[in-house]
């Protein structure tokens, strides 16, 4: 998997492409808690190039969704293929996580 990370403003937007399972998240892990142990309190995920994400995946966004709500902070995803999304319904995700059809709607939240 790539990972893409950015800065626009002081939102941290990460870009994923490939898949996101058990041998990719925790370096997923790493970065996300990196940027959040530097300051960052806005966060946007973009998945409109990831292919795949497994429960090992979905552990990660559970986590730093807690973490980053526990600081007052956002964090909302973006831009996830229908098979994707179908992975968050299915787990319930899409019920406390902002999910938008683009990083620009992403954006705009903020």
């Amino acid at each position: 998997m790539e990972i893409t990370e950015r800065q626009q403003n002081d939102i941290s937007i990460f870009s994923l492409s490939g898949r996101l399972d058990s041998n990719t998240s925790p370096d997923f892990e790493k970065r996300l808690f990196d940027v959040m142990g530097q300051g960052s309190r806005r966060m946007v995920v973009d998945f409109g190039s990831l292919d795949y994400i497994s429960s090992a995946g979905l552990r990660v966004i559970l986590k730093a969704t807690k973490d980053i709500k526990r600081v007052e902070g956002v964090f909302v995803l973006c831009a996830m293929k229908d098979y994707v999304r179908e992975v968050f319904e299915i787990a319930g995700f899409d019920t406390f996580l902002p999910i938008f059809t683009s990083l620009e709607d992403a954006l705009q939240q903020f």
